[in-house]
């Protein structure tokens, strides 16, 4: 578990007899490829926050998902209690569906709080609520996966895309890691060999490890989706050289412009905005997507801080207990 910030007050506060620990709400937003933490006091304050193993709602199909639910935000309930009373939790986890009972069960045990005390959401309401006023705009979110958000004036959220990976995830790390494997196995079954002369190919085997298929086989159907995901960083570093790499980038953009233009024609035309670690990868996705959106719909391009907001949510209802 880790932490990036430790107040310098709390361990002269923690020596004083007359301390009183500081009431924290706990701000939780899961991703893929990363959980993201923050604690908030009761004045909105941010005290700590910090980075864990990535989450989805898919993992509460299975055993082991449920273990690392348990363990991961366990850990997280042992560290906001470092820095203080833990009286609620705002958890934007990706992948969830609505289906709140079975995951407030688990996080009431594990956090020791009361239910009530304990808010479940998507994570894309938060960014979005991270970025926008309800009605103000659309949200377009890639990352490891990838969505299109809209909350509406009477704070109803829309959405484009967030299918999963099976599915769609048009533009996403797993969509762009995905599609470049997709054409350097392609071109092997009828070039053996062949990645030896490509950049692609060559950055994405040493990322794997080796340039044979079953490694390639153990990567893609064992590891996590956030790992896959990451492949897509070796897919930005040849696209200077290889112009596979470039075009996978630029329809990554035409993916992400997609998403903003469905919202544009259901809901009419409002200012975009890219957030995730997919805008980071390349200017090239960024320069499509600005292509294949209308000249009037303005886009700009947000590092979000969503644990941030939803350690905010979760202060503001200290004040409700």
């Amino acid at each position: 578990m880790k932490s990036e910030h430790v107040p310098p007050d709390i361990t002269e506060a923690c020596s004083q007899k007359s301390y009183v620990p500081v009431q924290l709400g706990l701000g939780i937003d899961t991703g893929g490829t990363q959980t993201r933490w923050a604690l908030a006091t009761a004045r909105q304050e941010i005290i700590a926050s910090g980075t864990a193993e990535g989450l989805s709602a898919l993992q509460m199909n299975s055993r082991d998902g449920k273990a690392a639910f348990q363990q991961i935000f366990g850990g997280l309930s042992a560290t906001a209690r470092i820095h203080g009373e833990l009286r609620t939790v705002k958890a934007g986890i990706t992948g969830f569906g609505g289906d709140a009972n079975v995951l407030l069960l688990m996080l009431a045990k594990i956090f020791d709080l009361p239910e009530q005390h304990i808010s479940v959401g998507n994570d894309i309401e938060i960014a979005y609520l991270d970025i926008f006023s309800p009605g103000s705009g659309y949200l377009i979110y890639a990352g490891t996966g990838s969505i299109a958000a809209y909350i509406d004036p009477e704070g109803q959220l829309h959405r484009a895309g967030g299918r999963g990976y099976l599915l769609d995830d048009g533009g996403s790390g797993f969509w762009i890691a995905r599609e470049a494997l997709r054409h350097v196995w392609r071109i092997e079954d009828e070039q053996p060999g062949y990645w030896k002369q490509s950049p692609l190919a060559r950055n994405l085997f040493h990322m794997i490890g080796a340039h044979d298929w079953n490694s390639s086989k153990e990567f893609v159907y064992h590891r996590s989706r956030g790992d896959i995901g990451k492949l897509a960083l070796a897919v930005a570093a040849a696209a200077q050289q290889d112009q596979v790499a470039a075009d996978i980038l630029w329809r990554a953009g035409q993916e992400l412009a997609r998403l903003g233009m469905s919202m544009c024609a259901r809901y009419g035309n409002k200012p975009v905005v890219l957030s995730g670690r997919v805008q980071e990868l390349h200017p090239m996705i960024v320069e499509s997507l600005r292509k294949h959106l209308p000249s009037e719909v303005s886009l700009r391009q947000s590092t979000c801080q969503a644990h941030f907001s939803a350690a905010r949510l979760a202060a503001k209802h200290l004040h409700t207990l």
